[in-house]
C-alpha cells in the first residue's frame, strides 16, 4: 500500500451525517468480477458517486503514489509569489490557466487571501497539440503528470468500457466518444482554498453538478459535500486513505438519457479540528472529445428510455462549446432528469 498524508492532518471529526458511498475495488474491477462490476453501475446509476479503492491494484497504486506527489507539488505552487503565478493566468488562456478569487478576508500583513486553481490540459501534457506556457514547475515535473494522466485515464477508460457493457451499447461506443490521442476537455487541476468562514450563500452559489464525463478527485481535508437523493440532506464526503472519490459528469447523463446520475455537490469549511488548515483538492477531469456532438446515444438500454418532450428540437453543439458555455455562458445550472436547471455559478 502506497503511502499516504492522511494520518499527518487532524483526524475528520466522527458523529458527523457523511454519504454512503459504496467502495468499488479497481483490482476487482480490473479481474472483470461480476460482482464488483454490478456495484459499479448500481453506483453510477443510483448517486454517481462512489469511493475506487486503489489498495492491490498497481494501476491504482500508481495513481495514489502520483496524487501524493502532485498533491506535494501544488503547495510548492501556491506558496509562490502571487505576481509569479499570475504569468501563467488568465491572459494566457481563459480556461487552461492559473485563476484565483480574492476573498474579504487577509493574511496578517493585511494581504486578501485567494481561492486559487490551476488547471493543466490532458492535450498538452501528452503532445496532443503545441503547448500552452506553464510554470516550471510543471516543466521540469513532466514525466510524472504524463504518468498521472495516462494512469488516470486508463482507470477512466476501464470505467466507460464496464459502463458500456452494462448500458448494451455497441462496442466501444463510449471509448470512441474519449480517445486519449484526440483533443478533448480532459485536465488536472491543483486546488487551494483557506480556512474561511461558513457562508449560506456563497456556498450555495457553489452548488454543482460537473460538465464533463468522470472525474477523479482526492481530497486530505473533508469539505465535500453531496445531497442525498432520497432526502435532500447534505452530508460530507469523508476522505479515505488510499482511495480515490469518483464522480461521473452531465455527459454521461445526456449521452444515457439520464440512466446515470451525475450528483450534485458543494465544497464548504472542513470540518472540527480540520477548519484551521488550508485545504487542497487535486482533480482529474475526463471530459468527451472537443468535435463530439453532445446527445443521447443510440442503442442498448439508452433506445428504451422516454424521450422527453422538446428533446428532438433541442440545440445540437459539440462538447468544446458545452464545457466552455458551461463554465463562462449561457449554460449555468446543474443537469438533471429535467434537463438544465438554472443554478448559481459553474465550478467544474
Amino acid at each position: 500500500m502506497v503511502g499516504t498524508i492522511h494520518h499527518t492532518l487532524p483526524s475528520f471529526p466522527e458523529g458527523l451525517p457523511t454519504a454512503p458511498l459504496v467502495s468499488v475495488n479497481l483490482a476487482r474491477l480490473e479481474s472483470s468480477d461480476p460482482s464488483e462490476s454490478e456495484a459499479f453501475y448500481t453506483a453510477c446509476k443510483n448517486l454517481g458517486f462512489f469511493y475506487l479503492d486503489c489498495t492491490g491494484s498497481k494501476l491504482g497504486e500508481e495513481i495514489v503514489q502520483g496524487a501524493e506527489q502532485l498533491h506535494a507539488l501544488q503547495q510548492v505552487f501556491f506558496n509562490l509569489p502571487a505576481e509569479e503565478k499570475e504569468r501563467y493566468g488568465q491572459s494566457m488562456d481563459k480556461f487552461y490557466a492559473y485563476r484565483y478569487t480574492e476573498l474579504d478576508i487577509r493574511d496578517p500583513n493585511g494581504v486578501p487571501l485567494r481561492t486559487e486553481n490551476y488547471n493543466l490540459k490532458k492535450d498538452d501534457v501528452l503532445g496532443n497539440c503545441p503547448r500552452l506556457p506553464c510554470h516550471p514547475l510543471i516543466s521540469t515535473n513532466q514525466p510524472l503528470f504524463k504518468s498521472y494522466v495516462l494512469n488516470c485515464r486508463a482507470a477512466i477508460d476501464l470505467m466507460l468500457h464496464t459502463l458500456n457493457t452494462h448500458l448494451q451499447l455497441a462496442e466501444g461506443t463510449l471509448a470512441s466518444l474519449h480517445r486519449i490521442d484526440h483533443l478533448s476537455g480532459d485536465h488536472v487541476r491543483f486546488t487551494q482554498a483557506p480556512p474561511r468562514p461558513w457562508d449560506d450563500k456563497r456556498i450555495s452559489a457553489g452548488e454543482h453538478t460537473d460538465f464533463g464525463s468522470i472525474t477523479i478527485l482526492f481530497n486530505w481535508l473533508g469539505g465535500l459535500q453531496i445531497r442525498r437523493p432520497d432526502n435532500d440532506e447534505w452530508v460530507y464526503v469523508r476522505p479515505v486513505p488510499g482511495s480515490a472519490v469518483v464522480n461521473l459528469g452531465d455527459a454521461l447523463v445526456k449521452f444515457t438519457a439520464c440512466i446515470l446520475r451525475s450528483n450534485i455537490h458543494r465544497v464548504v469549511p472542513a470540518p472540527g479540528p480540520q477548519a484551521g488548515l488550508m485545504r487542497h483538492s487535486l482533480v482529474y477531469f475526463s471530459r468527451p472529445e472537443n468535435e463530439v456532438i453532445m446527445k443521447r446515444l443510440r442503442g442498448g438500454l439508452v433506445d428504451d428510455q422516454p424521450h422527453k418532450e422538446g428533446e428532438e428540437e433541442e440545440e445540437e453543439i459539440n462538447s468544446h462549446e458545452w464545457i466552455m458555455r458551461r463554465a463562462y455562458g449561457d449554460l449555468r445550472g446543474i443537469y438533471t432528469s429535467k434537463g438544465l436547471e438554472p443554478r448559481g455559478t459553474p465550478a467544474a
